[in-house]
């Protein structure tokens, strides 16, 4: 159950069947008073978010994207500059391109955020200029080469309402950032779910088990979704988030990976 909460996540819809979708936010503000926020500034990291998820065809497709990321102060809060630099999938070539076809414009460019102090908000530096960009670099793509998708792509963005298209641009930071990712259970107690934690020095792992049920070939399928979070309790950063979306066997003695979301940050080696 991987929510289209982000860039990549939307466009991985365009080549599979969507599964139902978490409610973004869901628990934001008992998740920032449980973690301090104090990000390394200056300091070059290294940012991947990789999904997978089960095509039309039944195989699973692979899309991520790496990104280049810097913090700095600014004012009593911060300034997170994140440049995207690859686009990777294994789908097929025609799949790919339409992925790839509104993420393209991005790859190269700085894109700033804004923290709060405590990280308890995330918000996009110029969002107007950012969409801008995205819409008229697609629009360019579909008058070159009348490719009737990028048309489509570009009209579907512009009517998504501001505040949306802003959280589409944002998820992957936000996520990023444990006081602002609503996601990260702060107890072990949760409604419906089993949630258990473990700190080994400064990082914490916080493990959440969820059941729902999905549509499979119209018929409601048992779905168990598997979240695994480690958050560096030092900076209040998320340093790998896994999240797998499994399919129960009718028997219950098995189960099907059908969605799976990684997303992990590391420090950038010097030199």
């Amino acid at each position: 159950m991987i929510p289209a909460g982000s860039l990549g996540g939307a466009l991985l819809l365009l080549a599979a069947q969507p599964l139902p979708s978490s409610v973004p936010g869901e628990g934001l503000a008992a998740a920032a008073a449980h973690f301090q926020f104090a990000p390394p500034v200056g300091q070059p990291m290294t940012y991947r978010v990789t999904t997978r998820r089960i095509g039309r065809e039944g195989a699973l497709i692979n899309f991520s994207l790496t990104y280049a990321l810097q913090w700095q102060r600014v004012g009593r809060g911060y300034r997170l500059e994140a440049v995207m630099q690859r686009i990777d999938s294994d789908a097929r070539p025609e799949v790919t391109r339409a992925l790839s076809l509104m993420l393209e414009p991005l790859v190269g460019e700085p894109t700033a955020y804004l923290v709060a102090p405590d990280g308890s908000r995330v918000d996009l530096v110029d969002p107007d200029r950012l969409w801008a960009r995205v819409t008229a670099r697609i629009e360019a793509v579909s008058a070159e080469s009348g490719r009737p998708e990028a048309r489509q792509l570009a009209q579907l963005v512009a009517a998504l309402p501001a505040g949306e298209r802003d959280r589409l641009a944002s998820a992957d930071i936000r996520a990023l950032v444990a006081p602002a990712n609503g996601a990260i259970p702060v107890s072990t107690l949760a409604d419906g779910a089993s949630v258990s934690m473990m700190h080994d020095g400064a990082l914490q792992t916080i493990a959440k088990v969820e059941r729902d049920s999905a549509p499979v070939a119209g018929t409601a399928k048992p779905l168990e979704i598997d979240n695994l979070w480690t958050v560096d309790t030092s900076t209040g950063l998320v340093m790998r988030e896994q999240r797998q979306s499994w399919i129960i066997d009718a028997e219950g003695d098995g189960r099907t990976l059908v969605e799976e979301r990684v997303r992990a940050l590391e420090f950038t080696p010097e030199g």
